[in-house]
């Protein structure tokens, strides 16, 4: 099971969202440093670009450039990536992966860009069982297996992100698993090597871990150990 240390950056700093709101987060430090720490144990990180989630189009590339240049790391990133020209910048930085959330809803949209790019990753992110978008301030009435049925023609990587545990350290929420083979990354709540267990039973081939590996000592390093090896 692959483990992705997560760095959401919001105002030229690493931050973590409670529950996805944009008024109610920790600071934890400089995305650079960050990221040199994290590459001594992994070889791709998650990077959410808050500033570009909540303004709609991207804000951070600059920065995860350095990234990708100074450290080697593998990069996917996320926030605000609503334009085929904004999807294209990316990955002229390096990254390996773009992800979509709000664009991911316009199956035209995904069809063109999905065609350009074979590693293009949707996030389906779940409020109170449904998808919601836009920064996460929009919550639709779409179900988040009726958006992969959707969309699984054309994309073959997910991420499954519970906002109503995100950032919370409360444990994992519950997902019934609906795909199949497809690459599934999960993110949100993620608190203790059982959750991350938990989530391997379900399916998931890979999780998404935020909070906890800032506010516990050395569990990026017991993750890794137990399930990376």
């Amino acid at each position: 099971m692959k483990i992705y240390p997560a760095l959401d950056i919001l105002g030229g700093k690493v931050v973590r969202l409670y529950k996805g709101k944009r008024d109610s987060y920790r600071v934890y430090g400089d995305p650079l440093e960050l990221a040199k720490r994290f590459s001594r144990l992994v070889d791709k990180i998650h990077v959410v670009d808050l500033d570009g989630a909540f303004e709609g189009k991207p804000r951070n590339l600059a920065v995860v450039k350095k990234i990708v240049k100074e450290t080697g790391l593998r990069v996917q990133i996320g926030g605000g990536f609503r334009t085929l020209e904004s999807i294209r910048k990316a990955y002229r930085t390096g990254v390996e992966n773009v992800i979509l959330g709000t664009r991911a809803l316009d199956v035209d949209f995904i069809k063109i860009v999905s065609n350009e790019f074979p590693g293009l990753t949707v996030s389906i992110d779940v409020v109170d069982g449904k998808v919601a978008i836009k920064g996460w301030k929009e919550t639709t009435f779409h179900l988040p297996e009726e958006i992969f049925n959707k969309l699984r023609p054309f994309v073959h990587r997910f991420i499954y992100t519970h906002i109503d545990k995100d950032g919370t350290l409360e444990g994992v929420g519950n997902v019934r698993r609906f795909w199949e083979d497809e690459e599934f990354i999960y993110a949100g709540g993620v608190s203790s090597l059982k959750d991350v267990l938990k989530l391997k039973e379900i399916g998931f081939s890979g999780v998404v871990v935020g909070k906890a590996i800032y506010e516990k000592e050395g569990f990026l390093e017991e993750l890794v150990e137990n399930l990376e090896a």
